[in-house]
């Protein structure tokens, strides 16, 4: 079958040929419709340390696609179903094969009002944004309580997570390093207003700074979410996802006492089936996909290995499909 292959520490992914797996105990074998392209799948495919942990390992951290032989009573064959992080593509074989196995304590049921190409669509990125989402919720927020901000708007997560809050009816301000060139589609998907990343991309001014956002939803980190925190309303909340600035953060305890701020964090590798499930709930109810449909670009397998360096230039927009059957 075909797949695409980190051979080893530090070398690029390659598009070869390999056996089709076998499921263990607890686990079900998927013939792989779609997959999608995340910021983490460009960094393994160029061959970047941090996420794969061994080797050779089929990359790709989402999978959709059939069930075609299962070990457990959870699914049957013909199950449409998906897996997002939970190990694939670092530490257990991904979705950038035309077969992969998959535990099924992580496994959800694709449901019926989405089809494999949109699940694909949604994918990790969808369901981290749904988990920040559900964050935000469970912290109390309302819709009118104040304005969210989401940095790295135009990025998947960021995408999704707009079209979630604002049809939810909170009031989004997205923040992006393509302010002229992406404002018409994050208006589009429901932003009230838009901003250029470099207001908070530099090492933040004071501890504390005027309070604007009720919530913030980051995947750039650093000196961003230190200014998106000392920006943060008294009770506020933000929820970290990723770090395309940076791991770090310059920030001091005075958000955090003063103003009774949450910094909590969306993960989607370890995040328990009752909450998998919650999320996919979510984005079945309220996602619009048809705003998915126009942020959504279709690619085959091979196409993977040019698309890997323009995600991590932020080259790409919204949602990049995997096509398995081109």
């Amino acid at each position: 079958m075909r797949a695409i292959i980190a051979p080893a520490p530090n070398e690029p992914a390659v598009l070869t040929d390999i056996d089709a797996p076998r499921p263990g105990d607890g686990e079900v074998l998927i013939e792989v419709s779609h997959s999608s392209v995340n910021y983490k799948d460009g960094s393994t495919v160029l061959g970047r340390p941090g996420f794969v942990r061994t080797w050779p390992l089929t990359v790709g951290i989402d999978i959709v696609g059939t069930v075609v032989e299962t070990t457990t009573d959870a699914f049957t064959s013909g199950d449409r179903v998906t897996l997002n992080g939970a190990g694939a593509g670092e530490n257990r074989p991904g979705g950038y094969a035309e077969y992969a196995t998959a535990p099924a304590a992580s496994l959800v049921k694709v449901p019926e009002s989405i089809t494999s190409a949109q699940a694909a669509a949604i994918g990790t990125a969808g369901f981290t944004a749904a988990l920040a989402v559900l964050a935000i919720e469970d912290h109390g927020l309302k819709a009118g309580d104040g304005e969210v901000l989401v940095t790295g708007a135009a990025g998947g997560v960021g995408s999704v997570a707009i079209n979630l809050l604002a049809r939810r009816g909170y009031s989004v301000t997205a923040s992006t390093g393509r302010k002229a060139q992406e404002h018409a589609y994050l208006t589009g998907l429901g932003a009230s207003r838009v901003i250029d990343r470099q207001d908070l991309a530099e090492p933040a001014s004071a501890p504390l700074q005027e309070q604007r956002w009720a919530a913030v939803v980051d995947g750039v980190g650093s000196h961003t979410l230190a200014n998106a925190l000392a920006q943060t309303r008294y009770g506020g909340i933000a929820v970290a996802y990723g770090l395309a600035q940076g791991a770090d953060l310059p920030v001091t305890v005075l958000p955090f006492i003063l103003r009774a701020v949450t910094l909590t964090g969306a993960n989607s590798v370890d995040a328990p089936l009752p909450l998998r499930q919650r999320a996919w709930d979510l984005l079945s109810h309220e996602l619009d996909l048809d705003a998915l449909d126009r942020m959504s670009t279709t690619i085959g397998l091979a196409d993977v290995l040019d698309t890997a360096p323009r995600i991590l230039a932020g080259q790409v927009r919204g949602r990049t499909i995997v096509d398995l059957t081109r």
